[in-house]
């Protein structure tokens, strides 16, 4: 096996592991390989592996990378896990097939006016924190509203947990907002705590220093 497929089956393996412990079927849960700042080859190797999600933070990272693998790769699925300015709406309906930053209602006017908007999770400012984005937990139940009465299809929702404390806590208190508003997808998890994410109800986690570089 190539290091890119060694990496890969190592951190599938671990999502098996921890699905089947929470009772879950592994292939519920989607790895996105985050590939910012990665380049082509580190990508190609993992596709070459079996790897099909990726995500990127940049729109105009994604624009200079995607077209030309995704020509050659039309299997691949490519996600937007960074902030997304609203005036880039357009660009990115033309690149990503799901958003996962939605977090503002100038955002979804602007997704919503693009051609093929691409489904969405919205992102929910779960430590509020003032300096990271998303919803705040008492304005969620009229964000989600907002969005299920427009065109862009509702994915799920998102979250990042803040840095240097136990992640598990946020990752239940995100499930449990998803559960009390029939939220099904559950964006969370990353290099240093999929597996907890996993354990609570993770349908897709992001990783990505532990899938482009040595364990």
């Amino acid at each position: 096996m190539t290091d890119a497929a060694t990496r890969l089956d190592t951190i599938r393996t671990r999502i098996a592991r921890a699905a089947k412990a929470a009772r879950r079927a592994p292939g519920d849960i989607t790895l996105i390989a985050v590939s910012k700042t990665r380049g082509v080859d580190a990508i190609e190797a993992l596709i070459a592996a079996g790897q099909r999600d990726f995500g990127e933070s940049r729109v105009q990272e994604a624009a200079e990378k995607w077209p030309a693998l995704r020509a050659r790769y039309p299997d691949v699925r490519l996600h937007m896990i960074g902030r997304l300015q609203s005036n880039k709406a357009a660009e990115a309906a033309a690149l990503f097939d799901t958003i996962h930053s939605l977090d503002r209602d100038s955002l979804l006017e602007a997704m919503a006016a693009t051609d093929a908007p691409p489904a969405a999770f919205v992102q929910v400012n779960i430590g509020a924190e003032e300096q990271k984005g998303g919803i705040a937990i008492d304005a969620l139940p009229a964000f989600l509203d907002r969005v299920r009465a427009g065109p862009v299809a509702l994915a799920g929702l998102m979250a990042i947990p803040p840095q240097g404390v136990q992640a598990s806590p946020y990752f239940a208190l995100l499930a449990e907002l998803a559960r009390r508003h029939d939220v099904t997808g559950l964006s969370m998890g990353m290099s240093g705590d999929y597996e907890a994410a996993v354990m609570l109800g993770a349908t897709q986690v992001r990783v990505g220093t532990a899938l482009f570089e040595d364990l």
